[in-house]
């Protein structure tokens, strides 16, 4: 073709004006327009986003996540036809839950070699076509999905399908763009627009003064939360609000981001049914699934519901049992209902007296964290627990950790002391994403080490090849240590749990359990990394430290763990 504007720019053109950063691509051969674009964009040295190629479906759509979650900042996944949205509907399938903003796109033929002067490829017909398009593969997954149906929409498609991501609720969009349509001759608009960041809708005054007169009469108020941390200013903003009034925090168990200092005297694990039958006030904080069973919430307690979109739509079934709803951008509304209790008047008295009590609380936490410690220590194996507590002595205070464990992911949230803001991610839905999670928080942040926390199992799920391959072509050195206790523990405590006296556990036959997995630390060697294997409770920090060299000389590194079952 001539060297002209088709679809391909529109398309291009449109991510800039979205100020999108990186494009995470699995190639497909309907892309060509855009790589056309991109090659223009190169010569022509216009700023714009950078075109990042990976080799699997599901890294790409990770890699957006983890890099949205450490910044905030949309990005563009594009995948390939119908297969690849399948392929990549596990990692498009998580954001939606983690409520991640995302555009995503892929493509069709609609001509299959009948247009004359032009072959989109055999393939098309053969067996790349869906019926119906493929938006009808994505309408479970996404907010919103669609084709471009004309060139002259198609520039207005993208930047509708980003606008939508990012309003509340956030999450992924889609995009069917057939190759015909990118292709065509495009004629820019007359006047191009940098789309303005989603405005941030506050909460009425009067509904901040009534929650806030509650919690100052309240007797035994405690707030719980799954997500606020996932922007700085909400970490800070509860962290302010809580202690305004003294007020006990508790992480959900499912929770997704590190929400509140674990060393403040104020929080109080991770655990909420203990508080449930004797609090008067239960504040959520963007809390999908706040207790467990969901009908098992507080007794007599009033609860009150902060979110800017409480009602997850993709849920099934969801009971969060409210009393009253603050919607609205979560960070401000906990700003606001600081000031307005400060307003109020706070009794300093009554204040100081519950900062001593949950104080003695957390001691008695901690105490008995550190009894478990001992314990795990006093065995031979290497105890889960003995793992986690080596990482907090080994690894650096700015350290990241992706979580993507499963029997283990409740002593990680106790004992990894990870630090602050951004410091520790649970990776969503199914398994099989944690290492493109952990490669997208890289991308974002290359100056802190991230550390991959990954059971042997989930590891097998993971497109490891793809994973480390985009680390090393992409300069993304990350530390991966795989919880080996050879086997999916999960599987073999369900089996226990439904049947206690059943069969399989009178002979000890738990066949959902058997990996029999490779030798974890060989995979990453022919991607110039470092493997290390570690059985001996001995030899588990000095291990540890050797990853972490690795990593800090740009090697990325896989500490496979042997650990007691």
């Amino acid at each position: 073709m001539k060297n002209i504007l088709d679809g391909g720019e529109a398309i291009v053109q449109a991510f800039r004006d979205l100020d999108v950063d990186y494009v995470m691509a699995s190639p497909g051969s309907e892309w060509g327009a855009v790589w056309e674009a991109f090659a223009r964009q190169t010569v022509n040295k216009v700023k714009g986003p950078t075109y990042l190629s990976c080799w699997h479906e599901t890294l790409a759509a990770n890699l957006a996540v983890g890099y949205t979650w450490a910044t905030g900042r949309m990005q563009v996944v594009m995948l390939h036809a119908g297969v690849g949205l399948m392929q990549g509907s596990m990692g498009i399938h998580g954001a939606r839950l983690a409520r991640v903003p995302m555009v995503v796109m892929s493509g069709e033929s609609l001509t299959f070699g009948d247009q004359d002067g032009f072959d989109p490829g055999a393939q098309w017909y053969t067996s790349l076509a869906i019926r119906g398009g493929p938006q009808n593969i994505m309408e479970p997954y996404c907010k919103w999905s669609n084709q471009a149906t004309s060139p002259a929409t198609l520039y207005e498609h993208v930047i509708r399908a980003g606008e939508l991501a990012q309003r509340a609720p956030t999450g992924p969009t889609y995009l069917n763009v057939p190759i015909e349509t990118m292709m065509h001759p495009w004629v820019p608009p007359a006047k191009l627009r940098k789309v303005p960041a989603p405005p941030r809708h506050q909460v009425a005054a009067s509904d901040i003064e009534k929650v806030a007169e509650l919690l100052i009469q309240a007797k035994n108020p405690v707030i719980t939360t799954e997500g606020i941390g996932r922007d700085p200013a909400g970490y800070r903003a509860l962290v302010a609000l809580a202690e305004t009034l003294a007020i006990p925090v508790v992480e959900g168990a499912v929770a997704d981001f590190t929400n509140f200092p674990k060393d403040h005297p104020l929080h109080q694990g991770f655990a909420i049914r203990p508080f449930l039958d004797k609090a008067d006030v239960v504040v959520l904080v963007r809390s999908r699934v706040p207790w467990y069973p969901p009908s098992k919430g507080p007794k007599d307690a009033t609860v009150v519901v902060i979110d800017e979109a409480p009602f997850h739509d993709y849920m099934v079934y969801q009971s969060l049992q409210g009393n009253l709803f603050l919607e609205g951008d979560v960070p401000s509304t906990l700003t606001a209902l600081c000031e307005a209790i400060k307003a109020s008047g706070v009794n300093g008295a009554k204040v100081k007296g519950r900062l001593a009590e949950w104080s003695a609380a957390h001691d008695k936490l901690q105490e008995e964290l550190r009894a478990s410690r001992a314990k795990a220590r006093s065995g031979k194996a290497i105890h889960p627990i003995t793992l986690c507590e080596a990482l907090g002595k080994t690894m650096p205070d700015n350290a990241v950790y992706v979580d993507e464990t499963t029997t283990h992911r409740g002593m990680n949230q106790r004992h990894v002391d990870y630090k602050g803001m951004q410091s520790y991610y649970r990776v969503p839905s199914g398994l099989g994403q944690g290492l493109g999670t952990a490669l997208g928080v890289k991308l974002a942040d290359r100056s802190r080490p991230v550390v991959s926390l990954i059971g042997d199992g989930a590891f097998l799920y993971n497109p490891v090849p793809q994973s480390l391959g985009l680390a090393k072509n992409a300069d993304l050195p990350i530390l991966i240590v795989v919880y080996n206790n050879d086997g999916y523990a999960a599987m073999r405590n369900n089996q226990s749990s439904y049947y206690p006296d059943g069969t399989g556990v009178q002979h000890q036959i738990f066949p959902g359990h058997t990996i029999n997995g490779p030798a974890y630390d060989e995979l990453v060697q022919p991607f110039g990394g470092v493997g290390i294997k570690i059985d001996d409770p001995a030899e588990l920090e000095a291990g540890l430290k050797k990853g972490l060299k690795a990593v800090e000389n740009g090697k990325t590194a896989i500490v496979n763990v042997t650990l007691s079952p």
